[in-house]
């Protein structure tokens, strides 16, 4: 594609270069491979459709609602951390304890591996780096992935120019070189690419496997627990908004009250507890205890079950709101909790077994009973919401079957249920309830869930400093060494009681792996496939032009999932049926790597070709928060974009040569070009690119009232009569096809393994994948349009 215009605009010593490329120069491929490989490298839209300008811009929340989502965080966040304190001791000391000291240093252990983990590595570092308000590993493999090209889905996402430049401005030269060396290794080493992706797909897996755990340890009773956990679910329908006002209150008396009981205890049994602040009392714990203290640590790390949920569970809230909420609520609390329960057992140090009911004053034992099963109930919450959060990320960059997300805020965008996962994690906690029995077996398959995600947290926050953050190496090298050793200790201690229950979580976790990574598997294969077989431009012109081909009155919707080029499904569909609608859109639902897209940087069109058959592409970009619209308002919108696109190639796309020559005009990517910026670097600069299509004329003209007289040049010359009486009758003639009808056409692609495939692979393709497929919700389903305005085109692939 050679550019046709080149200049180069001074401005008070600075110099942006804009090179002008006309689409319309780029020769035909002689074949599709060809083809794929040319629009991979230089297609415009597809170049656009990767980025978002305004998605990651969002203003801070006011006093009142981070307020809001404070007292909502204590519901949904705090219910399983807040509950640790009723068997954290009981499982560090199983056998009872040995020395008075123990207490101490197991005090000690829960009191700086609770401040390490929850407060430094999730509260104050996890939670910045968030993906534009979202956390967990999926999110953090998201903001990799907008700085790297480490997508295995060859319409892989990259950086935006304008942020990294501006990020890159103020760093020292050895932290960008690092980032380089970073970057370098994700995008060449394709094994260090897929070990990325599948140690997400774990600890994604592990979350999921967690959040059946976690509801299942919330009585010792088998079938009061089961029916508790049917409620439970069932309210999930509500909403996190509702059911975070409606559990808050609880959580909160509850921290109010086991603060106040452990605040009783240290005055009356020993403030001597008080001592394990003091690290000499860990050392001297394993000094004593050895191999056996080294065991406990599978009871110590109860103290923190809970963090990786309130790190995942982001989208739901604010990093204010959970700052707010965890260091004026929680710590103190839970802290109190811990140092009265050790002061206690200095004194009675024969009820370890069930040290919290024990310590808890007789006259507030009823009351605090009550509140611990309601807690113990509302504990797996966070689990539960962490879960519908992830598969939802999940499912929108390709990594998990279709299913059905509602959005059950409309203030809080990242509150959402997921009523088929919610039904499948309903039956898997109460399955292992049932089998297992025992909370003892049940907590130590949840610990082995905690720490795994941890070490995948730590390993990605290490490549989010070195890419992203591009912070010194000794705080990286800080950071790894600290949390990596401490977390495969505990880790090691807890794969010791492998046997005894931890394998539960390892096994659902491989499932949900299969799942995911034979779903992405196909889904990458198939685009693969899809791309090197698409149509090139020279040929789509052939098959418009055949003199069979007959125009059906209305709009047809042609949904595809390449956003590169026209998939090979079309000549299918035009070889049985030599027919096409009067406006035919190719339609592509692009998900980008960030939370959301703004409405107004939704749809990116190109007109597939200039001649009078009005067959348009049409990218509809989606972040991962983003739900769809309903069938009719997305045509709404589409096609109010399709008339500021038809007015804008109409009035800028074609008639721009000449004024290219002049210095800086107004045809750049973004409004902003009107406007005196200094920038320095070299821009590619499409047609359709020229406007953002949600922009009017009149909005430009403001923006470049008092600062550019080329556009006033450009009113006088251009807008004449002539030119919008022509944009008025096409405008016209899109809205009556419109009222005429739409036809949604989906191609029903069935994907086989290829006839000399390997087992393993035909047992994949042909049979989960296929059995996945069948089972998760189709593309009309997800749109929600109506069964009769839908035609399906079959197609079969192999791969």
């Amino acid at each position: 594609m050679a550019p046709a215009q080149h200049q180069a605009a001074a401005d008070r010593g600075s110099r942006e270069e804009i090179v002008i490329v006309d689409l319309e120069s780029e020769a035909g491929a002689d074949d599709a491979a060809a083809a794929a490989a040319t629009m991979q490298r230089q297609d415009s839209l597809y170049a656009a459709a990767t980025r978002a300008a305004g998605a990651n811009h969002h203003g801070q929340d006011s006093w009142a609602r981070t307020l809001r989502l404070a007292f909502q965080c204590v519901g949904i966040l705090y219910g399983d951390i807040g509950t640790s304190p009723l068997f954290v001791y009981s499982s560090t000391f199983r056998d009872g304890v040995g020395h008075p000291d123990d207490l101490l240093g197991a005090l000690s252990l829960i009191i700086y591996s609770f401040l390490l983990f929850t407060v430094i590595k999730y509260v104050y570092i996890a939670l910045r780096a968030n993906d534009d308000g979202d956390g967990g590993t999926f999110a953090l493999y998201t903001l990799i992935s907008r700085h790297a090209k480490v997508s295995l889905i060859p319409n892989q996402q990259v950086e935006e120019d304008d942020l990294v430049a501006k990020y890159n401005r103020d760093k020292p030269p050895a932290t960008l070189r690092r980032a380089e060396w970073m970057k370098e290794l994700l995008e060449t080493n394709k094994a260090v690419k897929v070990s990325l992706f599948l140690i997400t797909m774990l600890a994604t897996a592990m979350v999921i496997s967690d959040a059946i755990l976690t509801p299942a340890i919330s009585d010792e009773i088998v079938w009061i627990t089961v029916g508790i956990l049917v409620a439970l679910f069932a309210i999930q329908r509500f909403g996190t908004d509702k059911v975070g006002y409606l559990f808050a209150p609880i959580i909160l008396l509850w921290l109010l009250l086991i603060a106040a009981v452990g605040f009783y205890n240290l005055v009356k049994y020993d403030t001597g507890a008080l001592r394990a602040f003091n690290m000499k009392y860990i050392i001297d714990y394993f000094r004593r205890n050895k191999k056996k203290g080294w065991a406990s640590l599978g009871g110590i790390l109860l103290c923190f079950t809970g963090t990786e949920a309130l790190f995942a569970d982001l989208g739901y809230f604010s990093i204010r709101s959970i700052q707010l909420s965890f260091g004026f609520g929680l710590v103190p609390s839970v802290l109190l909790a811990y140092i009265g329960q050790a002061a206690y057992l200095r004194v009675h140090p024969e009820d370890v077994a069930n040290t919290f009911y024990r310590s808890t004053p007789i006259s507030l034992f009823w009351p605090t009973f009550i509140l611990a099963l309601a807690a113990s109930i509302i504990g797996s919450q966070a689990m539960i919401s962490c879960a519908f959060a992830t598969i939802s990320h999940s499912q929108t960059l390709g990594c998990f079957p279709r299913v059905k997300i509602l959005h059950t805020s409309r203030q809080y965008s990242g509150q959402l249920y997921i009523p088929e996962v919610n039904y499948l994690l309903c039956l898997g906690a109460c399955l292992v309830t049932v089998g297992f029995r025992t909370t003892v077996i049940i907590g130590e398959a949840h610990g082995i869930c905690v720490v795994l995600v941890m070490i995948v947290t730590t390993l990605l926050l290490t490549i989010v400093m070195l890419l992203v953050w591009k912070i010194s190496v000794w705080w990286i090298v800080a950071f790894f060494l600290v949390f990596m050793s401490s977390e495969s200790i505990y880790l090691s201690a807890i794969l010791s009681r492998f046997a005894h229950g931890a394998y539960v979580p390892v096994a659902m976790s491989a499932v949900l792996m299969v799942v995911m990574v034979v779903w992405h598997y196909v889904h990458v294969n198939k685009y693969r496939f899809e791309l090197e077989h698409s149509i090139p431009r020279d040929k789509v012109k052939e098959l418009l032009e055949r003199s069979d081909i007959q125009r059906v009155p209305g709009i047809g919707l042609f949904y595809t999932e390449l956003v590169q080029g026209i998939p090979p499904v079309f000549r299918h569909l035009i070889e049985k049926i030599p027919s096409i609608h009067s406006v035919l859109i190719f339609v592509s639902m692009k998900h980008l790597p960030i939370p959301s897209v703004d409405m107004s940087e939704r749809f990116l069109f190109r007109q597939v070709d200039r001649e009078d058959y009005k067959v348009f592409q049409c990218v509809a970009r989606y972040g991962y928060r983003d739900p769809f619209e309903e069938a009719k308002d997305f045509v709404d919108k589409l096609v109010e974009h399709l008339q500021y696109y038809i007015r804008d190639v109409n009035l800028y796309g074609l008639g721009c040569e000449p004024m290219m020559k002049q210095s800086f005009s107004y045809c750049s990517s973004r409004a902003e070009s009107f406007g005196s910026h200094e920038k320095t670097k070299v821009k590619a600069v499409y047609a359709e690119e020229m406007l953002t299509p949600a922009e009017s004329f009149s909005e430009h003209a403001r923006q470049a009232s008092g600062k550019n007289k080329l556009f006033t040049q450009f009113q006088g010359d251009k807008m004449n009569i002539v030119e919008m009486m022509k944009i008025q009758q096409e405008q016209q003639a899109v809205l009556e096809e419109m009222s005429k009808g739409v036809v949604y056409i989906f191609g029903e692609s069935e994907v086989v393994a290829r006839p000399h495939s390997s087992l393993i692979k035909k047992i994949a393709i042909n049979y989960i994948y296929s059995f996945l497929r069948k089972n998760s919700r189709n593309g009309e389903k997800m749109l929600s349009i109506p069964r009769r305005q839908i035609l399906k085109v079959g197609v079969s692939y192999e791969i």
